[in-house]
């Protein structure tokens, strides 16, 4: 079953999640519902407040992997369900990346991300896990938790201007691929 994405303004989207107590059947099940609506959403990450549970948990694939030709790899995408995650170390290294949101419909905008993290949290059978994230993986990850904080990644454009409907995003992508001699 999908359940419905909360959407902005809606308050919940700004509260610090409690931490789960209790990993039993009525959380697997809600995983479960998570990961479905997930894709269902053609998503990379859902965190539980966005399906309006003020809960420390998020569901999160990874992209899939590509051969050398740059076809995808079916099957190749990483599941992770992280129950309680905490960053417990980042890189220097900051990079800039245009991200999206379930929650924030049409809209895409640049934020700035650690290259590389460390989380650790339990997995959905409650064991502890310890996990290295780098590059985009690590960047979904960051996001997620960020909404388990009450925190949108429209909080943390690079600037104001860098936030652009998806439309708008596309016409400026297609006009620098137009435009070879843009930026020389």
């Amino acid at each position: 079953m999908t359940l419905e994405i909360v959407k902005m303004p809606n308050a919940g989207l700004r509260e610090k999640t409690k931490p789960v107590k209790k990993i039993d059947d009525n959380l697997q099940t809600l995983i479960d519902e998570m990961i479905e609506t997930m894709r269902e959403a053609q998503g990379v990450g859902l965190a539980a407040p966005q399906i309006g549970r003020n809960l420390r948990m998020a569901v999160i694939e990874s992209l899939p992997k590509e051969d050398e030709e740059g076809n995808e790899i079916p099957d190749s995408r990483d599941l992770f369900v992280v129950i309680n995650p905490e960053i417990v170390w980042h890189s220097n290294e900051i990079v800039s990346g245009i991200e999206g949101c379930l929650s924030i419909p049409g809209y895409l905008g640049e934020v700035d991300r650690s290259e590389s993290i460390r989380v650790r949290a339990l997995n959905r059978e409650g064991k502890k896990v310890k996990l290295k994230l780098n590059g985009w993986t690590a960047r979904i990850f960051q996001h997620e938790i960020d909404h388990l904080d009450g925190v949108l990644f429209i909080d943390k454009l690079t600037s104001p201007e860098n936030l652009w409907t998806e439309e708008a995003y596309r016409k400026m992508q297609d006009s620098y691929e137009q435009d070879p001699s843009e930026g020389e």
